[in-house]
């Protein structure tokens, strides 16, 4: 049992989720900075000079200035600023995600083909192959080989 939990650990999937998790996270405290230091302070100057992380719903009947001093005094507030500032966060990591899939597939597009159908017994074989491994049949080149003439 030990090996076989070795074995799926040892396995790329894994070990490429975990790196993915790490690297999420440190991506999602790089874009939630992006958010509450860079986006958030010029939208909140352009309806008002409002600081999204300061608007709350007091749940109390003692009235606190700021939702820092209502957290303080451990006072039942609704915090819809900081969820505001979640939202934009989570779309701008969603904009960015897409666009870097996005990206990776016009990558992946691109590659030529490493492999092709024998036009005989459907088998996939190698592009470069000039004979089947499965049916043997000897196959055209995908390419006509280069001469070059001498004079």
């Amino acid at each position: 049992m030990w090996q076989d939990f070795r074995t799926f650990i040892a396995q790329g999937n894994v070990m490429g989720l975990a790196i993915g998790i790490i690297i999420g996270g440190a991506f999602g405290t790089v874009v939630s900075t992006l958010v509450n230091n860079v986006v958030m302070p010029p939208i909140g100057l352009l309806i008002g000079r409002v600081d999204f992380s300061s608007l709350f719903i007091n749940l109390s009947s003692h009235p606190y200035p700021s939702y820092a001093a209502a957290e303080a005094a451990g006072a039942p507030v609704i915090a819809y600023g900081l969820f505001v500032n979640s939202l934009v966060d989570f779309f701008i990591v969603a904009l960015v995600i897409f666009f870097a899939i996005r990206w990776l597939s016009k990558l992946q597009k691109h590659k030529s083909p490493t492999t092709s159908s024998c036009p005989y017994c459907l088998s996939t074989i190698p592009v470069k192959a000039t004979r089947c491994p499965q049916c043997t049949s000897t196959l055209a080149p995908a390419s006509p080989p280069s001469q070059s003439s001498k004079a």
